[in-house]
């Protein structure tokens, strides 16, 4: 039998962009002087490194043929029989993108004294027992739902495993929508026939945006804007309005709520410059009035490792978990 074939997808440190690399001057002062704001980052430097050469001697000694990408966000190619992160939550989240339906990641946090590592399995210290269940099958496996957005009917992303925040372009304006929920089927998958079906909810709204994702990122931002957590083998998606505008105390009817597999959460834009922003700060869409946004749930669905007892480790009173290390 031919050796498996692992993509090790490990994440570049502040301190290696900043310091190593770009030799910032600011940055080097701050440490120098043992500023508060950058104490943690060569400790961080320094667990990440020690945790990657942990994963290196691991899959070695049990006989993988691993390929090492610096940046979770480089592009590769090639079939692989399993993807392994190193980093926290941001690296894994930024590495599912480019995963398909049937190919298992496994989340190795490199520091976890400073990362919850939400989706992460496996931590420094126990490495190669974690990578030896995930390459022969006995670690467990949950299979998540991730979000489709399309503007205007055309696929803007597929494998949004967080959540996306659509809203202003400028932080301090109002975000002014109309936001329609289907619970039910999506007809045909055309947009406009949505408000043709009598179980279509509808609201004009004004707030400073709204969060909308599947149950994976239900722990982080849609839960600190008063969201529910879901269960990660939910196939909902759950939208949740950031600081509606209500005059004179009245209540938005749609302040939260979910959609089941075959419903769809559609804005109306009525702004001329606003923006969408897909799992964090990296994946930005610009849009203009009368643009549509379309959130369903996704056909492709992302294998997690060991998500079940990573779970089990959910901080208590956080309300997000770290995801953009």
């Amino acid at each position: 039998m031919s050796r498996p074939r692992v993509l090790v997808l490990s994440k570049r440190t502040s301190y290696r962009t900043l310091v190593l690399e770009a030799a910032d001057a600011r940055v080097k002062e701050l440490l120098a002087r043992g500023d508060p704001t950058v104490q943690r980052m060569k400790r961080s430097h320094d667990d990440h490194e020690s945790t990657r050469a942990e994963v290196e001697q691991a899959l070695d000694k049990l006989g993988v043929r691993a390929e090492f990408v610096e940046g979770a966000r480089t592009r590769v190619t090639g079939a692989f029989d399993l993807v392994v992160t190193i980093g926290g939550d941001g690296t894994l989240l930024a590495a599912s993108h480019r995963i398909g339906p049937g190919v298992p990641l496994l989340g190795v946090n490199s520091a976890p004294r400073h990362s919850v590592g939400f989706f992460c399995a496996a931590r420094k210290g126990s490495v190669r027992r974690t990578l030896a269940s995930a390459l022969d099958g006995t670690i467990r496996a949950t299979v998540l739902t991730r979000m489709r957005v399309d503007l205007n009917e055309h696929c803007l992303h597929k494998r949004v495993l967080n959540d996306a925040l659509f809203c202003h372009e400028v932080p301090a304006a109002t975000s002014r929508y109309i936001l329609r929920v289907y619970p039910g089927a999506t007809p045909g998958g055309i947009v406009r026939d949505l408000g043709r079906d009598p179980a279509l909810q509808e609201e004009e709204q004004r707030s400073s945006g709204i969060w909308v994702g599947p149950a994976a990122g239900s722990t982080a931002a849609q839960r600190s804007a008063g969201g529910r957590i879901l269960p990660l083998s939910s196939k909902k998606i759950q939208y949740v309005v950031r600081e509606p505008y209500t005059p004179l105390g009245d209540r938005l009817a749609l302040s939260r709520g979910t959609v089941d597999e075959g419903g769809a959460v559609v804005l109306l834009n009525k702004m001329r410059e606003a923006k969408l922003f897909l799992d964090g700060p990296h994946i930005v869409h610009k849009a203009t009035v009368g643009d549509v946004i379309t959130m369903r749930p996704s056909e492709d669905t992302l294998t997690v490792l060991g998500l079940a007892s990573a779970s089990e480790r959910r901080p208590k009173g956080k309300h997000r978990h770290e995801k953009r290390d």
